[in-house]
């Protein structure tokens, strides 16, 4: 069987009509919120200057925040449902019996997750940025603009910072494979939440330009041994 087969019969299996559906509703509150921000003045002090750190004065300091944040966490809730909790539960022993390799079976996992994920936070932050954009001809917005739609970087740079949050669910995964524990991927997910996105003082590591490519490494890392790890592990 191959891997798009395999990947197919994750979908199929663990009901991702469900994941669709919430991925929708979060899109839509993020929407929602944003829109607050940018347009309805609850990011403004009472004198009407907006309240933010300096340097988060652009509509895409939010945005990227606050998707991040929201996107890593339900990766990292799909990836203990696809694989943490199939171990405890034993559905796993039923993939195992099939004749095709461990390794195989916990890497289509990890991409039925990974694709879902990267295609809903990519979709959302476009729609967020088209919708703000539209917005902004009619009424004017408390955060500057700082992005171009016309531009191929935004959609380059876009796609990149997706990739890079929802891949840093492999490390949440790690854990909670290493730990046997759903609740400890999850929580690890808030961890890498804080890490990446809060600040310390004016300076926020998610404005870094090192630390995109530490994380995609090290969750690349970390996907590689959970895979390779898949062979030798005994089920939970």
């Amino acid at each position: 069987m191959d891997l798009f087969k395999l990947i197919k019969l994750e979908y199929r299996k663990n009901n991702i009509g469900k994941y669709v559906r919430n991925a929708v509703i979060l899109a839509l509150l993020l929407a929602a919120f944003i829109f607050a921000l940018a347009f309805l003045g609850i990011a403004n002090d009472p004198d009407g200057k907006l309240d933010a750190a300096p340097g988060n004065n652009v509509l895409s300091a939010p945005v990227e925040m606050f998707t991040s944040m929201v996107f890593l966490i339900f990766t990292s809730v799909m990836l203990s449902t696809f694989i943490v909790s199939a171990y405890k539960n034993k559905t796993m022993i039923l993939m195992f019996s099939y004749p095709i390799k461990r390794q195989k079976i916990l890497a289509s996992q990890m991409l039925a997750v990974w694709i879902f994920n990267f295609a809903a936070l990519t979709l959302t932050k476009l729609i967020i940025y088209l919708c703000a954009a539209a917005v902004a001809h009619f009424r004017e917005p408390s955060f500057l603009l700082d992005y171009n739609i016309g531009s191929v970087s935004f959609y380059v740079q876009m796609i990149l910072k997706s990739a890079v949050i929802v891949s840093m669910s492999f490390i949440a995964l790690f854990i909670g494979l290493a730990m046997k524990s759903s609740k400890a991927t999850i929580v690890s997910s808030f961890l890498l939440v804080f890490l990446t996105q809060a600040n310390v003082g004016d300076y926020t590591m998610a404005d870094s330009a090192v630390l995109p490519v530490v994380l995609i490494v090290v969750s690349l890392g970390f996907a590689f041994l959970s895979v390779c790890s898949a062979e030798k592990k005994d089920l939970i």
